[in-house]
């Protein structure tokens, strides 16, 4: 019974249960070691019962649910509503397995205000408490926010935000203190994970060009290997498939094709599609029986061909002569 089983287990059976398909997509947002520990636990599964893979599936449905309502109620919320659907006992136990694995971050009631409002209460904060709320918000926000910060204050509360690591929650339950006409008190005891380099990332990417090319000057001047850091993540390989036909087509132009052929050794279909796509069918032939001749290659060697056409494409943008999609910006055509 799923009961006996520990949370690695039920992990394990719920991947399988899933599919290939939807488990490799759930893979890719997992660290190495929780990799490595999944694909053990699926290794060594035994044969499953039809009984049992319901159980696991039906507990996960509960949880998702549960965590859908937390997310947008809070935890008496979706205590209450799970309590009138499922009845008391039913709802603690599900409620006591999400806190045995769920922490409610910080700053969770600034999560559902406007941005708006919420730059209004903070903008004139140190950028060290800039940062810290900002790391706790969803990048949409994070972004609307930073683009509207006074332009000194612009590329310190980023450079903040991708140099923090933790944050103790007493200086977070003091930053809540002055918050706290908007927030509820939700620290934990433990220290909290938030900011870094991906979520600097996040935000910039969903910022707007003007915010986010000056952030970057500014640091390129201030810490060059902090600016670096953040432009390498800030569009990778496999966004070659946001960009239009004709921005590829002006890409493949000035790559070399022994770079092409060894970056797409590892691409995924969507990318390799989006490639061969724009190019002429003799071209895209020619390319494909190159990927074949190269054999087994380095990953570090496939990573440095693919990084010298994302640098191309970063330089092409820069000269204005093709335009990379950014989710968060309602993009001007002239």
């Amino acid at each position: 019974m799923a009961e006996e089983l520990s949370g690695k287990e039920k992990a394990a059976i719920l991947m399988v249960t899933l599919g290939k398909d939807t488990s490799a997509e759930i893979f890719k947002h997992l660290d190495e070691e929780e990799i490595e520990d999944l694909t053990l636990e699926i290794a060594n599964l035994d044969k499953i019962d039809s009984e049992t893979k319901e159980d696991v599936m039906n507990e996960f449905h509960q949880m998702c649910v549960a965590y859908d309502y937390i997310s947008h109620g809070g935890m008496d919320y979706a205590k209450d509503v799970l309590e009138e659907a499922l009845g008391e006992n039913e709802a603690n136990n599900i409620i006591d397995r999400l806190t045995a694995s769920l922490q409610v971050r910080p700053f969770d009631q600034l999560r559902k205000a406007d941005p708006a409002q919420i730059l209004n209460f903070i903008q004139n904060e140190h950028p060290q408490t800039i940062a810290l709320i900002l790391a706790y918000l969803d990048p949409e926000q994070a972004a609307t926010i930073m683009s509207s910060l006074p332009d000194n204050k612009k590329t310190e509360v980023a450079k903040r935000i991708a140099t923090m690591d933790r944050t103790s929650p007493e200086v977070i339950k003091e930053v809540e203190r002055v918050l706290e006409r908007k927030l509820s008190s939700l620290v934990t005891n433990e220290y909290s994970q938030a900011g870094g380099i991906d979520t600097i990332v996040d935000v910039l990417n969903l910022a707007d060009r003007g915010t986010e090319k000056n952030i970057l000057d500014e640091l390129d001047t201030e810490d060059p290997e902090l600016a670096e850091e953040i432009k390498q993540k800030m569009f990778v390989f496999e966004d070659i498939t946001l960009l239009t036909d004709r921005d590829v087509q002006a890409v493949l132009r000035q790559v070399d094709t022994d770079d092409l052929a060894l970056a797409l050794k590892t691409a995924s279909d969507e990318v390799g599609e989006k490639i061969f796509s724009n190019q002429s069918g003799r071209a895209a032939e020619m390319l494909k029986e190159n990927i074949e001749y190269l054999g087994p290659v380095r990953i570090s060697d496939v990573e440095e061909a693919q990084q010298k056409i994302v640098n191309e494409i970063r330089r092409l943008e820069e000269s204005g002569e093709i335009v990379i999609s950014r989710g968060g910006e309602d993009e001007l055509i002239v």
